[in-house]
């Protein structure tokens, strides 16, 4: 498990070794998808300082049950690796503030409602005019024009306008979101994306960009294949369940005492699969014989197929394939996969010290950097928890931080 080496209230190291060590961001984000964006940041080493509302902060502190002691597990999920400063972008001291903190920032990230920091003067055009180099992402629910670009975006409104719902689920079933906000998440890795890209090309041009990011994209962009079913065919996908539009057998099948996942990708592992589950004969079937044939003789092919698997307990499916080559896996809950060797093994959960919890588990990220995981340098912030750390190192003297907290303009965590 990768354990942070800072203490509660310690203050970021200089994440020495890490890709983004030295970029530094201001994250005007909340709820998911830009809170994901900038994690992603700060998990690679970025110093990410997230302005939050005073008195209230990110709207995700306050969605629950479930929390732990009073933090929400939500917000927990997707803020480790940030300071929080709580600034009230009505005050003119809060917005001189943050001007302050653009000046000496490489990264913007901002999700409002399009127009909405133009209208509070940190627009694209007035940041750029002050901080040349600055990379500024505008991440939205359906981008920065068109006709949908003012709607209010959630995960599951764009999940079922741009189509993914309606390739989710069973055939016959209600639409279906995945049981994860991959609206939200996929427009957060896709703006993070942009944004390393962007920040390498200052390097060489030695000039910002603005990177206009939106989920509806991010989904369409997920689509793939589906996207072009119906761009190449005119036909329109739908739902197929747990099997795959173009390859068979590659699906989720009953065993005797639960399912199992089984992927076919190639004549050569269909030949594999047969031969381990004793299905011989589908071997000598003209109609199985290539992939396209088993595509389009899906339902005949299941009618062999499902009783020989009904037949077998899943450990003994999952030995005979495995033992065969042939890709296979059981089908875990959420709590089998936390506490699986390979999850552990490949450092996928972090620990961190939090100021109220104490020791704190969250999901990690998926990479090693020469062997190294990414690490958990800081726990989620408290709401305005490193407010007066932050302006000191904006040149804020501790009379002039004390003035700005007692008008108002900011707020400093006092729990």
């Amino acid at each position: 498990m990768a354990r942070s080496d800072e203490d509660a209230g310690g203050v970021p190291d200089k994440h020495a070794g890490l890709p983004l060590a030295g970029v530094k961001v201001v994250d005007l984000t909340r709820v998911m998808v830009g809170p994901y964006c900038t994690m992603m940041l700060g998990d690679l080493g970025a110093d990410v300082v997230k302005i939050e509302i005073p008195g209230r902060g990110d709207d995700t502190r306050h969605w629950g049950p479930p929390y732990v002691d009073t933090e929400s597990v939500y917000y927990l999920s997707v803020n480790r690796n940030k300071r929080s400063i709580a600034l009230d972008l009505k005050h003119d001291a809060a917005k001189e503030a943050l001007w302050r903190l653009i000046d000496g920032a490489d990264v913007l990230v901002e999700n409002f409602s399009p127009g909405t920091l133009e209208r509070l003067g940190f627009g694209y055009d007035a940041v750029k005019a002050r901080r040349p180099r600055i990379v500024y992402a505008a991440i939205s629910g359906f981008g920065q024009s068109g006709p949908d670009y003012q709607r209010t975006a959630y995960d599951l409104i764009v999940q079922g306008m741009s189509g993914m719902m309606s390739i989710t689920g069973h055939p016959g079933s209600p639409p279906t979101r995945l049981g994860v906000p991959i609206a939200d998440i996929g427009g957060g890795m896709f703006a993070a994306y942009a944004i390393v890209a962007a920040l390498f090309d200052r390097e060489r041009s030695g000039e910002g960009s603005y990177v206009d990011i939106s989920m509806l994209g991010g989904q369409v962009a997920m689509l793939t294949y589906q996207a072009g079913l119906y761009l190449s065919t005119g036909a329109t996908p739908g739902q197929l369940g747990n099997a795959h539009p173009m390859i068979a057998p590659y699906d989720t099948f009953r065993t005797a005492d639960g399912y199992v996942n089984i992927a076919v990708g190639n004549n050569s592992l269909w030949e594999r699969f047969c031969t381990a589950l004793d299905l011989t004969s589908c071997l000598e079937d003209e109609r199985f014989a290539h992939n396209s044939g088993r595509s389009i003789n899906r339902e005949a092919l299941y009618a062999i197929l499902e009783p020989r698997l009904a037949a077998l307990e899943t450990d003994a499916v999952v030995r005979l394939l495995d033992t065969a080559g042939v890709p296979c896996g059981p089908i875990r809950d959420v709590a089998q996969t936390m506490d699986d060797g390979q999850t552990r093994a490949q450092d996928l959960i972090l620990e961190v010290a939090h100021p109220r919890i104490g020791d704190l588990q969250l999901s990690g990220g998926p990479y090693h950097f020469d062997g190294e995981p990414v690490r958990a340098r800081l726990a989620p912030p408290l709401l305005g928890q490193q407010t007066v750390e932050v302006l000191t190192e904006a040149g804020y003297s501790q009379e002039e931080i004390e003035a700005l907290i007692a008008s108002g303009a900011a707020q400093m965590e006092s729990s």
